[in-house]
């Protein structure tokens, strides 16, 4: 973790933004990196880029990628010398994605009674619910759950375990999530017990660990990670599915979409939706 803590910020036209973004993700230095882009002035077309380092070859390194974009103005913030990241969460609102309501801590007491009720608590993990990729997922499948259920589910690189939660309070009896980053697996199990939820995550890279293997061939795969993850699991992600069987996938730009999608199609994956939000794209696709 770079001490002290930084937040570096980038502003400009979209276009320069949703690049900028890309070449970070396709960074062998920065893929790993957790950032966020938005929309901050619809009127005058400027986005914004918050990336948070936690290494300390990861600044500069972040810097570079951001100096070739002449459009952008970038900016570096230290962060005070506090838990940071409990006080931004605590300001962010509770966020509504179909019949899903996410909801931290500080908002317990607006989860609406008609809703799936949703508390999730970040920790160290990605995932509250906010950002457009984890909204995209849920919108996602709220759609999906309109036509029918799904027995089993699995979640691949889970972060907090929203996407597993979400299936196991809507129904399914199978909801497995795993994750690379172990720190991510424990507070997605704790969300899990926070919830009610008969969710189960597990350390592992990857569709090849014996857990994941055992309770599969699943019904639905939800993959929010990078776009060059989704691609190198397409295949892996064919094989865990059942015949007819979904995957939501996201945590892809826009800009990225064609790469990621061509990579599905070619192994016989069928587009049935995509969503937009901000910069972010959400792809439904089936299994024929």
């Amino acid at each position: 973790m770079s001490e002290p803590a930084v937040q570096i910020t980038a502003r400009g036209p979209r276009a320069e933004a949703e690049a900028a973004a890309a070449a970070l993700d396709a960074d062998p230095a920065t893929e790993a990196l957790t950032y966020s882009i938005l929309e901050e002035d619809e009127d005058h077309d400027v986005w914004r880029i918050d990336a948070f380092p936690t290494a300390a070859d990861e600044q500069p390194a972040i810097e570079a990628v951001l100096a070739r974009f002449g459009a952008l103005r970038v900016g570096v913030a230290v962060l005070a010398d506090a838990d940071w990241l409990a006080m931004s969460l605590s300001g962010l609102p509770p966020v509504r994605a179909g019949r899903f309501f996410v909801y931290g801590a500080h908002d317990r007491g607006l989860a609406p009674p008609n809703a799936v009720n949703l508390r999730i608590e970040a920790g160290a993990a990605f995932g509250t619910g906010h950002h457009g990729t984890t909204v995209g997922c849920l919108a996602a499948y709220d759609r999906l759950l309109k036509a029918r259920r799904f027995e089993r589910v699995l979640d691949v690189g889970c972060g907090t375990g929203v996407l597993a939660i979400a299936a196991a309070r809507t129904g399914s009896p199978v909801a497995i999530g795993t994750d690379i980053d172990a720190p991510s697996v424990r507070i997605a199990n704790e969300n899990a017990a926070l919830n009610g939820a008969r969710a189960r995550f597990i350390h592992a890279s990857g569709l090849n660990a014996a857990a994941v293997r055992d309770r599969g061939p699943y019904d639905l795969v939800f993959a929010n990670i990078l776009a060059p993850p989704l691609v190198a699991l397409a295949q892996d992600i064919r094989r865990a599915l059942k015949p007819g069987g979904r995957a939501i996938l996201s945590g892809l730009l826009r800009t990225q979409e064609r790469r990621v999608l061509a990579a599905y199609v070619s192994r016989g994956f069928r587009l049935e939706r995509r969503l937009h939000r901000d910069a972010w794209a959400t792809l439904t696709l089936r299994r024929p």
